[in-house]
């Protein structure tokens, strides 16, 4: 039973230590190549890149302010989400339950915020009212259904119990 419970706590750890370890990097490389992925933000807000059916164009935002302002709202939640898995992932490493709690708690926000990020922002605004899915060129509908899918494994097993 205590090699169960030692398994499960290593789980943890590792999966959340990558998961941070993915959310810094993404996090270095918005803010370091910012023009890359601000196009895509930008295409995506613009609509230029699907069928333009005219019942859905209204949808479109085409002033860049905009796309910046959505691009920092994304940068934003990666940084609190990365900052949450490091809280988490530090507090998990200490040998005292409470503390140890205290950063599966830290975890699970984290990861839940990027369930949010992926489900909410990318695959229900971004895909379905911008319209993505329709964009050979700007679609991110594979990866936030990737991302959104591990996020959600690793909220299983941080809710189990060591």
């Amino acid at each position: 039973m205590e090699d169960k419970k030692s398994l499960i706590h290593i789980s943890k750890i590792i999966l959340i230590g990558i998961l941070a370890i993915y959310f810094t990097i993404v996090v270095i490389g918005n803010i370091t190549d910012y023009a890359t992925n601000y196009q895509f933000v930008e295409h995506v807000l613009m609509m230029d890149t699907t069928f333009s059916s005219p019942n859905l164009m209204y949808r479109a935002i085409s002033l860049p302010i905009f796309h910046h302002i959505f691009y920092w709202i994304i940068i934003l939640t990666e940084i609190i989400i990365s900052i949450l898995l490091w809280k988490g992932e530090i507090k998990l490493l200490s040998k005292r339950k409470k503390i140890q709690e205290k950063g599966e708690m830290h975890a699970m926000k984290g990861v839940v915020l990027s369930m949010i990020l992926w489900l909410g922002y990318f695959i229900t605004i971004g895909g379905e009212w911008f319209a993505m899915w329709q964009s050979s060129t700007w679609n991110g509908l594979d990866s936030a259904f990737r991302m959104f899918v591990i996020s959600g494994i690793i909220f299983l097993i941080i809710i189990h119990k060591d």
